[in-house]
């Protein structure tokens, strides 16, 4: 790797950690705080215009029941907070859900949570991106006509900074997170109290509108899917609860207790939120719709600002520091909503890895102690969602919440088994007692949230929630193919299929281009290895050079016999298959050992100018039984820089022993 390009890493990057100093980048719980709890507090900034967005389709009158309807959310946001402390104390390891169904409902069931939380992973990055940019659109007309652009700028922007490790990442976060907290409770506080003490006429710039409903005389079932639709669009709001319990181990000790506190915290937070923007909505009148056009009374050319830009726009109106203040932060907050995914889905790869469920490389941590393939990977996903569905938050949300609560469910009903198992062999009644307590709370965990499954994949099912599905199904399918690769493999190389047999001989072969230095040292080391049989071998593919090199061959002090392999084709890789086959098939107890001389470069053009034949070569031979492939190398000038310690920057070079000097 070039010094620029060394420069630029490490600008990007920083320096390398050193493996011991792991322990230094777990995280307390003033930070752990922005870091794992930002997606579900971020998510009251659309789960709630979500619900009003819904709700339209039958007509203003039908925002009567928001308030309900955030209720009920926030009931089902209270249990799963509440389930959520008994598996981060029963399981602190970080495997989570994937863990806790993996150990209590076998193997099928933690596949199945692994696949879901990952498709919600990628889709938690791309809905809270999506939704900032509609957010920083209200405020900057240029953000909103070329939303796809921002939104790929901000994955990549916060995939450089999870790539500098997650205790830099988090201090980072940290500032915009709980100035989106104080904003907030800043925003209700004072619209809620010049409503209700100051008595204020607060009118949203849309409490005029009326809306072109297109279902504006619902009744009886209709209604009722109407309301249960609102409601799975809110549970929006509860992604990201389970971001805790995959990331315990990036806590401080005691891991379990601090994890716990700070899902508390996450959850009483967001809770309140939500209900507050509900109800500060619902008194001041905002009108909100899937199209401006379905606005009777808007004003020619009127943009629609976000649910949360209309309630900062309506209480601080005279005072627009406050407004811009608001949708700054409620942006902010929702770009960095997704590093919980960021922080969850690396290290949920990792246990998956692990489990030879994923590629081995995503187990592997990165110069700075960070998941970097992992990051890498969901930050791809991520794009494709948000290019694919062109950034918009409508549609990026019915793919939503089917993956987190598959996973809530089988989590759930893991607990229960897990409480049961513990409490056939327990003795101690202050301990039963205590598991009981933590049975009941997961069995009511599990009610709540097989209901809401159940509602999700009915309303939203057709909407594209099938997508997410199909996607889960497939992923799941990869893994069980990869994990049954790695087992073939694991079987095909068990020591114990060894049979001891040494082969009877030992045949060489030196390929031979030219009479030079390279393939001196390549004879030299050949001989060195004391074969039965060393031959040197040519492939005629130019007549003239072909004579003129035996008539050196012959000249020389070489000792050892070359034969000339004619190619009619020109072909050099075939005709020396087909030798190597020869010779193997002459002697099958023979090991046959070809030598290869290959340049050293230092410059990655001159690899492309030389080593083409041979890497071909090799690639060939590989698969051929009972044939060893030996490269000798021959360093040109051009690779003296390279040899130079302080130039060893190669990616990952410092976990392969290498001191990054640079």
């Amino acid at each position: 790797m070039s010094k620029l390009t060394t420069a630029a890493k490490r600008m990007l990057l920083g320096r390398p950690f050193r493996s011991d100093s792991l322990g230094h980048t777990l995280l307390p719980k003033r930070i752990a705080l922005p870091v794992f709890a930002s997606d579900a507090m971020s998510s009251v900034a659309y789960a709630p215009e979500e619900i009003f967005l819904v709700l339209s389709i039958a007509g203003v009158s039908a925002y009567l029941y928001a308030p309900w309807v955030g209720l009920a959310v926030a009931f089902v946001m209270a249990v799963v907070v509440a389930s959520y402390r008994q598996n981060v104390h029963a399981y602190p390891s970080g495997g989570g859900d994937y863990e806790v169904a993996t150990t209590n409902l076998g193997p099928t069931a933690g596949l199945t949570v692994g696949s879901a939380l990952l498709v919600d992973y990628v889709l938690t990055v791309a809905v809270s991106i999506s939704s900032a940019a509609s957010n920083i659109g209200s405020a900057i007309p240029f953000v909103a006509t070329h939303k796809v652009l921002f939104a790929v700028v901000a994955i990549a922007v916060l995939t450089a900074i999870n790539l500098r490790g997650v205790r830099e990442s988090g201090t980072a976060f940290a500032i915009p997170t709980y100035a989106f907290i104080f904003g907030m409770f800043a925003m209700l506080g004072w619209g809620l109290f010049r409503l209700f003490v100051l008595g204020d006429d607060l009118q949203a710039e849309s409490a005029g509108f009326q809306l072109n409903a297109e279902e504006e005389h619902l009744y009886g079932l209709a209604f009722a899917f109407l309301i249960a639709r609102s409601f799975s669009s809110g549970c929006a709001a509860l992604t990201g609860v389970e971001a805790i319990s995959n990331g315990v181990p990036a806590f401080r000790k005691p891991k379990s207790r601090n994890a716990a506190t700070t899902l508390l915290m996450l959850g009483s937070i967001a809770i309140v939120l939500l209900m507050g923007i509900i109800i500060l909505a619902q008194k001041i009148g905002v009108v909100y719709a899937h199209n401006t056009s379905d606005l009777v009374g808007a004003p020619d050319g009127y943009q629609q600002k976000t649910l949360i830009a209309q309630l900062a726009e309506t209480v601080f109106h005279g005072f627009p520091i406050g407004f811009f203040f608001i949708t700054t932060v409620t942006a902010l907050i929702l770009v960095l909503a997704a590093n919980t995914a960021f922080n969850g889905f690396p290290v949920l790869g990792s246990i998956l890895a692990q489990d030879r469920y994923l590629p081995r490389q995503l187990h592997t941590r990165g110069d700075r102690l960070a998941f970097s393939n992992g990051i890498l990977f969901l930050s791809g996903a991520a794009v494709a969602f948000v290019v694919f569905f062109s950034a918009e938050v409508t549609k990026l949300i019915q793919l939503y919440i089917v993956g987190v609560f598959v996973s809530f469910v089988l989590s759930q009903t893991g607990m229960l088994r897990h409480w049961t198992r513990l409490l056939r062999t327990e003795t101690d009644p202050a301990q039963r007692n205590r598991m009981k307590r933590s049975r009941v709370i997961n069995a009511i965990g599990l009610t709540a949230t097989g209901a809401v499954l159940v509602i999700v994949l009915i309303t939203k099912f057709f909407a594209g929630a099938w997508i997410a599905i199909l996607t889960m199904v497939a992923i799941f399918a990869v893994m069980k193919m990869i994990r049954k690769h790695y087992d073939s493999v694991s079987r095909e190389l068990d020591e114990s299929d060894w049979d001891g047999v040494l082969p009877s001989r030992s045949h060489s072969i030196v390929l031979v281009s030219k009479l030079h230095l390279p393939t001196r040292r390549a004879l030299a080391y050949a001989r060195a290895t004391r074969p039965d049989t060393l031959e040197a071998i040519t492939v005629n593919v130019d007549e003239a050079d072909t004579r003129g090199l035996v008539r050196e061959w012959e000249r020389s002090d070489i000792a050892v016999p070359l034969k000339v392999i004619e190619s009619p084709y020109r072909e050099i890789t075939k005709p020396v298959l087909d030798y190597v086959k020869r010779v193997r098939r002459d002697a099958p107890r023979d090991v046959v050992t070809v030598f290869i001389p290959e340049y050293v470069v230092g410059h990655w053009w001159e690899q492309v100018l030389h080593n083409q034949s041979a890497l071909r070569l090799k690639g060939r031979l590989l698969f051929e039984p009972g044939v060893m492939v030996t490269s000798v190398p021959w360093q040109l000038s051009s690779s003296t820089r390279a040899r130079q310690p302080g130039d060893i920057n190669a990616p990952g070079a410092v976990r392969r022993g290498y001191e990054d000097r640079v």
